[in-house]
């Protein structure tokens, strides 16, 4: 089996704290989301062997398509898993843009479908749909792209919410770039089996991700098709477990208590089932919050969406992954904070035990590494 590693681009901004909001509300951080300082983040991605970098999508965060547009020049052979959501453009102009963004950055685009925000971030877009519509609404999205995406004649579809007639790209993408896709609810699930070819999950505990891995698969195996899975997760990773958990008492210890309330009051709030289970595993509450071996809750206090982190030692993290490994997952996408000094302390820590034993491999990877991971000063500050 070979993994393979992602890391995040936060185009809402950075910080060496946890950054509150998120998930339709708004935040941002010491670090702003400069072109400068999102090339920084990419470098080291690319530096350290990362596949591709995920850019968040909403209202709260920078557009994903222009912004890693921006960056494809600077690298060399990051891959960009750009978030968008299904509705708000047309399927035809989307189709199209994939199309133009795989042939300018030479085959280094994937996306990643979100179907859709918080009803009040949705409707300030213009789209009045609810949940289930928005779904109904994604797989017909879905089926037109991919059919844009083979077809040389001209397409026509009416759906129930999508009309497109005489549709046909000049240029198809080359090649189709992979569709990543994640979601919790029920109608989520037959929406992932027909069209994704990743489903991605947030970090929970193994047994419910082995449960909702479980859910998708049958569904994939319905409709005749066969997924691979991925998990959105953030690390804390140091030389000794002692010095990663006092990394996360240090973001806890930076955590305002009216932040928590705010954020927590907001996501109280939210229609969506994935969020609705990562508050289920702290609870708002500060206590327990390692929720499972290496697994902490504490980034969900304050901030919506991926909610949990692997912290410890190098070994101990790569252990856990290898452990999510075992359930089927084989892509990681992974972040912490700060972006760019964590992908190095991830990099030259964690990847390193992962290749000996050979379960990665990049060859984009400097051939040697240097003896001590060169933030440890920074870290424990």
């Amino acid at each position: 089996m070979s993994l393979s590693f992602h890391w995040f681009l936060p185009t809402y901004g950075d910080s060496r704290g946890l950054i509150a909001g998120g998930h339709g509300t708004a935040m941002s951080g010491d670090r702003p989301a400069s072109l400068r300082y999102l090339n920084q983040i990419a470098g080291a991605a690319e530096e350290n062997g990362f596949e591709a970098v995920l850019t968040p999508t909403g209202a709260w965060c920078e557009d994903a398509w222009l912004t890693t547009a921006m960056l494809v020049e600077t690298t060399e052979t990051l891959k960009f898993l750009v978030a968008f959501r299904p509705g708000l453009v047309s399927p035809t102009l989307a189709a199209q843009m994939a199309g133009t963004f795989q042939r300018h950055s030479r085959g280094r685009l994937l996306l990643n479908v979100v179907t859709g925000g918080e009803p009040h971030e949705q409707r300030a877009y213009g789209d009045f749909l609810d949940k289930e519509q928005r779904y109904e609404r994604c797989g017909e999205f879905l089926h037109i792209v991919r059919e844009l995406w083979r077809s040389h004649e001209p397409f026509t579809f009416e759906g129930k919410h999508l009309y497109v007639r005489d549709a046909l790209l000049n240029n198809h993408p080359d090649p189709v770039p992979p569709l990543f896709f994640g979601g919790s609810s029920a109608p989520a699930g037959p929406v992932a089996a027909q069209y994704a070819d990743t489903y991605l999950t947030w970090g929970e505990p193994l047994f419910a991700v082995s449960k909702k891995l479980e859910w998708i698969r049958r569904l994939a195996v319905d409709n005749g098709r066969q997924l691979s899975y991925g998990l959105r997760i953030h690390v804390i990773t140091r030389d000794t477990s002692e010095a990663a958990w006092a990394e996360a008492d240090r973001l806890l210890e930076g955590i305002d208590p009216a932040d928590v309330q705010r954020v927590q009051a907001n996501l109280a709030r939210s229609e969506s089932e994935g969020q609705r289970r990562m508050v289920e595993l702290h609870g708002g509450s500060t206590d327990r919050l390692e929720i499972a071996p290496n697994l902490w809750a504490g980034v969900g206090l304050v901030r919506g969406g991926a909610g949990t982190a692997l912290v410890g030692s190098h070994e101990e993290v790569a252990e856990r992954l290898i452990e999510y490994s075992r359930l089927g997952i084989t892509h990681f996408i992974l972040s912490g904070y700060p972006h760019v000094e964590e992908a190095y302390w991830f990099g030259e820590g964690v990847l390193p035990i992962l290749e000996r034993r050979g379960l990665w491999r990049s060859a984009v990877r400097r051939s040697t590494r240097p003896a001590a991971t060169p933030f440890a000063t920074a870290s424990t500050s």
